[in-house]
Formats: structure tokens, sequence, C-alpha cells
């Protein structure tokens, strides 16, 4: 497939940032977020026929969707950027991972948008992984926009559903549309702002646009009986608790407009994509580490959120993703890699599609670049031209998985070292050493045990490293200092390793009742709790 990237006749900064809206989709794993994210690009025409995560029916699998694994078990494992025009705007969609494994890419994903959707399973609600994710946008303010999956199939109460989501998050729900017929007997939505109803006719397997035709009220009841009748009994039920669409709270974080659809028929999919342009907000000014913010008109800025290694296999490249925060970037422009302060030359500057890239001239705040043999730069990074600036950083979760790995032909040891200092740089696994155990033994510390198959995945397949992996009994850590290395030495079931991109010291204990012991002898002691910890911890 070629690559679609938007074309426009640039203007300033600012003025071009304005037609930006750069967003996320979040779900528990199984909501529908793959399939949605292609039906938005089926509908924003840069591709011709939407794909499904299991490929079922003659279907294709997804274009966000690109690694081998993903594609044979119908999982996303890795975040992927999709970039195109709609409307006079530059949508900029970031697909994330649904799986839980896999919550710390999300996380650095959602360092880099301006608005998120979620999305909920008629069936079933709020899930936790939707509820973890939300959280994680609550403390960024990411902006929430709600869409309602599924619709198509039996599920729960609308008046349910977005009573859960004010009782279980706090937003206060302003749906935007309302469904016309209980879940798995969908007949259209109606939309809030004028009253009429749109009707849909499913394409076959869902590959290309639902037909759709707009009634007016009194058509829709003459046609829709009882189900029109229910509809809108219940949008006079929203009306009168004030359930109406304020940009201002939804901005702030405190109310998600809220809209209904089946993204694998193609139904809801176009007037989501309408919302997004015309509700979310669109790039803002960005607080530095030091407090200040970064102006959009400000030269520019970017932060690194992802490092991606060979999703070209032709070429095995290393591509940073850098969302731009501030000013114009052009391709050649060399810039200030500001964790190390060395100049970076972004002669190889592409937009991105999936696994498809273009070569881009120029971006703009909002705008995702990947930059490609980004050897140097990892999660997190700054880069900066002109006048320096800091974005903070972006944390890395905290482990609850561990295992040691060797790798299983000793002939292949400079490949395996290579190939997991690779992994570690992208942020794939955090890896974790001691003097002890050595550069031939090193700690993988996961999220989840799903992350150990990926790194064994890649480092077969990419370096031609089979791994073998032992799995030890820790499922916590804390992260201490020197006093904490010397006070837990020789401590029964503990230990201490340095976590190699970034040096912390986080010490690993098999349970909580443990760390409880260690914290009541010893209180003076430092044991910091990680960022995301399981709810076991």
């Amino acid at each position: 497939m070629t690559v679609a990237s938007p074309t426009t006749v640039a203007g300033a900064p600012a003025d071009e940032a304005r037609r930006r809206r750069t967003f996320a989709v979040i779900s528990h794993p199984d909501a529908g977020k793959s399939t949605l994210t292609e039906a938005l690009a089926l509908h924003a025409e840069v591709i011709s026929a939407a794909g499904a995560v299991h490929g079922k029916g003659g279907r294709k699998g997804v274009t966000s969707d690109w690694m081998d694994m993903e594609r044979e078990r119908g999982i996303s494992v890795t975040s992927a950027v999709l970039q195109f025009a709609y409307r006079d705007h530059v949508i900029n969609l970031l697909d994330t991972p649904g799986h839980g494994d896999f919550s710390e890419d999300t996380y650095r994903v959602l360092a880099a948008v301006d608005a998120a959707v979620m999305l909920l399973d008629a069936a079933r609600g709020l899930e936790p992984q939707t509820l973890k994710l939300f959280d994680v946008c609550r403390a960024r303010g990411v902006p929430v926009l709600t869409f309602v999956n599924k619709w198509d199939r039996p599920g729960r109460e609308p008046l349910e559903l977005v009573d859960e989501v004010e009782q279980r998050i706090g937003l206060r729900p302003m749906p935007i549309t309302w469904p016309v017929g209980i879940a798995g007997d969908f007949h259209g939505l109606v939309e809030r702002a004028d009253g009429t109803m749109r009707r849909f006719t499913r394409a076959a397997h869902g590959a290309s646009k639902a037909a759709e035709e707009i009634l007016d009220a009194d058509r829709a009841a003459a046609e829709e009986g009882v189900d029109w009748e229910r509809a809108t009994e219940e949008l006079e039920l929203l009306g009168e608790i004030g359930a109406d669409f304020d940009p201002v709270d939804f901005h702030a974080g405190t109310a998600t407009p809220v809209m209904f659809g089946a993204a694998l028929s193609n139904i809801g999919v176009a007037r989501l994509l309408d919302a997004l342009v015309e509700l979310a907000p669109p790039p803002a000014p960005r607080p530095s580490a030091a407090g200040a913010e970064r102006p959009i008109e400000a030269p520019f800025s970017g932060l690194v959120f992802k490092v991606q290694a060979s999703m070209d296999k032709s070429h095995r490249d290393r591509v940073a993703f850098v969302r731009i925060c501030s000013g114009r970037f052009e391709r050649g422009m060399v810039l200030t890699h500001d964790a190390t302060g060395r100049p970076f030359a972004t002669k190889y500057a592409q937009a991105m599609f999936g696994r498809d890239r273009s070569t881009i001239d120029e971006a703009f705040p909002g705008d995702i670049v990947g930059l490609v043999n980004a050897n140097a730069l990892r999660p997190g990074d700054t880069l900066w031209a002109e006048k320096p600036v800091t974005f903070p950083t972006i944390p890395s979760f905290a482990p609850e998985h561990f295992s040691v790995a060797r790798v299983a032909d000793a002939s292949k040891t400079k490949q395996f070292r290579k190939g997991i200092e690779q992994l570690d740089s992208e942020g794939v696994i955090q890896v974790l050493s001691s003097d002890l155990r050595g550069d031939q033994a090193p700690v993988l510390a996961a999220v989840g045990p799903l992350q150990f198959e990926v790194v064994a995945a890649r480092l077969a397949d990419e370096f031609s490293a089979p791994i073998k992996l032992e799995r030890l009994d820790y499922t916590l850590a804390r992260r201490t200092d020197a006093a904490g290395v010397e006070a837990l030495k020789g401590a029964i079931g503990i230990e201490v390793l340095t976590r190699r991109a970034d040096g912390e010291l986080l010490a690993l204990f098999p349970h909580k009742w443990r760390l409880q012991a260690v914290t009541q002898n010893q209180p003076d002691l430092l044991l910091e709790p990680l960022i995301a910890e399981g709810s076991g911890q």
C-alpha cells in the first residue's frame, strides 16, 4: 500500500496546529480497538477496505497491526501511528496495545496525544484495563471521548452504560448520539443536536462503509415505532439531568461526550470521526520539566515517545516516533538531543501509516514524525532547535514478572547482547543487571508475561539468538538507593538490581508480606513504589 501523506499549503505553526487532531484509542482487550482504528481510516478514505484483527470471513489483517505476532494471534502488542487528511484537518491516530501486558507502551503513547477515545464493549462496559488506562488519561489531563462499540450485538441498556461511566470513573456523560433499538437489534442513531435519525445498512463483512439515510423525527416515529419512542424517552431523561454537551468540561477532563456504534459494521464511525474534528482540542502549549510552557510558535521541539526497530524487515532499521510539540519541523534540520547535548540530523524523516511510510519534508505541532536510524534516542527524550527545552521524561511502569534470559546457543552471545540492548532501548522490556549475574544472564522485568514472548520471538527472528527463560519468584519491585543496597545484602528472598535504562536501583521482593516485614524492621529504608502498580502490590 502506498502511503498518502496529507497535502497542504503550509502556514505558520500556530495555524497548522489548529488543523491537527492527535488522539489515541484505548480499551480493554477485545473491545474492538484495532477494528475501530481501521474503520476510521476507511471513512477518511485513506484505505479502500477495512480489515478485522482476526482476519475472519476473508477480511485482511488490520493495517495498524504490522508485527507477525499481532497478525498471527489477533492482538495488538505494539502501538502504531496512522496519519491522514480529513475535512481539511490532519489526523494523527495512535492505535495502542489493548492487552494489559503492554500497558506501558500505551502509557508512552498517551504522553503524545491531545485526546483519547475510550472504547467500551456494549455488553461488558467498563473493564479493568479500560479503568487503568483512564486513570492515566486523568493523570495526564487528556480529554476522553467515549464510544460504546458492538451495539449490533446483544448488550446492556444504554442508560445503564452511561451511568456506569459516571459512577465508576467520575466523568459526567454527555451523549452526542443515542441508539434506536436495543443492543443486538440496532436500527440507527439519533443525533441529539437536531433530533434526526441516521439509519444504516450494513455492508457485507463490514469491509466498506455502511450505507446510511437520514430521517426526520416524524418519519422516524412512523417507521421505527416503539424503538423510536423508547429512544426519545431516554433522551428526554438525559436532558432533564443536564447531560448536554459542554466543551469546557470536556477539555477539562470532567465530562465525556458519548457516542454509540459498531466498528465492525462501520456504523457510527463517520460520526465519531466528525466529532473528533469538531470537539477534540488541537495541540496546545506543552509544559516543560521546569514547569514553564513551550509555546506552539516557539522554535521546534519534540518528544520521543516510542522507539521501534525492524518495522521494515528489508532494512532492519530503527525508527523513533517523535511528537512535535512546537515550531515547524523541516527534514534535514539539525536538532539537539537534550539528553546528551549532541546534534541530531534528520535527513531520514517519514510520515507513518502502520508499517507503511513515506518521506516527509515538513511537519507541525501535533504531528508524529518517524526518524529513521535513531540509535541514540530513547522513549522520553527531548529534541529541540535554537531554544533549549526539556520535557518531562516518561517513567517506567512497575514490573511484576521477572525472568533470567540466557542465549540458547553460546556462539550467538554477541547477537544476544546486541538484541537485549536494543529491546531495552526501545522499552520493549526492562533489563536489570548486577555484578553477580553478569551480562550473559540479565534479568528481564515485565509488566505482563506476554512481553517475554515478544522478546523471545524478536531475539530469534531479528538477531538469530533464541533464548531460554528462567522465571524468578519475585512479584514486585521498589526503588531504593545505595544505603538500601547495603542494608539488603544477604537478605533472604530479596535481590537488588540496577535497571540499565536509567541506572535506578530496584529491590525485588517475592510478595508484599516480605516487603512489609522489611519496612517494619527498617522503617527508614528507601523503598519507593513505582508507577502503575498492580492491585496485588
